[in-house]
């Protein structure tokens, strides 16, 4: 992912267009076309599309603070998914989810600290948001989705502790009682941030799925938002008919 400039935007009611990559609605399904060139230590060109087909779209939206400055849409918690990038090894289809976060404030300026996790189950898909806000107050969801796009809130078990990331950040997610969850393959480790798929077991039904455990204490630090500046290339002055050079 890569930041760019206002010159690089192109938006319509269907698609979304920033510099050479893109997203798209056919009517049915999601195509997202990815043209970029990694960060460090990986300055690697990444090139190819995933299409992700939701089972349903749902009408799901969940107010993250009292104010509704922070929302969490879950357009699409059960869909299949297929990837086609131009490497050896990364061509698969499976299980997929597509969902979106909107806001009117910056995160640390409401948040401390929040888990989230979205669990396929043999009905449909449960999707975890907790957090902790800066005013002391806690958000605790659980919701099942059906294929069909139903949604139900869900009885989740309590918050349970597992093995702290690669940068010791703290992480939790529901499992039943007496079960540990654990990380089964680790996705993305940054100092405020970790995304894994996460095997958990819930309502006496085991399940992988993607987890995310987000700092924001240590996100707020001056000493490590400089860092995003290096792991997340920019193009500020990247305009239409540069494609070539990502």
């Amino acid at each position: 992912m890569t930041d760019r400039g206002r010159t690089a935007l192109r938006q319509t009611r269907d698609s979304f267009t920033v510099g050479p990559s893109s997203l798209r609605w056919t009517g049915d399904e999601l195509v997202i076309d990815i043209n970029e060139i990694g960060a460090l230590p990986m300055v690697t060109r990444v090139r190819g599309q995933v299409r992700v087909k939701p089972s349903a779209i749902t009408s799901v939206e969940l107010p993250l603070t009292p104010s509704g400055s922070h929302v969490w849409r879950p357009f699409a918690p059960v869909s299949d998914i297929s990837v086609d990038l131009e490497a050896k090894g990364w061509q698969w289809s499976g299980h997929g989810y597509f969902d979106a976060n909107f806001g009117t404030r910056a995160l640390e300026q409401d948040f401390s600290f929040w888990t989230w996790g979205r669990f396929p189950t043999k009905h449909g898909a449960t999707c975890i948001y907790d957090a902790s806000r800066l005013d002391g107050s806690e958000l605790s969801s659980g919701f099942h989705f059906t294929p069909d796009g139903q949604a139900h809130v869900a009885d989740v078990p309590p918050r349970t502790r597992f093995s702290r990331s690669l940068w010791a950040v703290y992480r939790e997610t529901r499992a039943d009682p007496g079960t540990t969850p654990r990380q089964r393959l680790n996705m993305l480790d940054a100092p405020f941030y970790s995304r894994s798929m996460v095997e958990t077991q819930l309502d006496g039904e085991r399940t992988i799925g993607v987890h995310e455990a987000l700092d924001l204490r240590r996100f707020r630090s001056p000493l490590l938002k400089p860092m995003l500046a290096v792991r997340v290339p920019r193009r500020p002055g990247w305009r239409f008919g540069d494609e070539t050079k990502g």
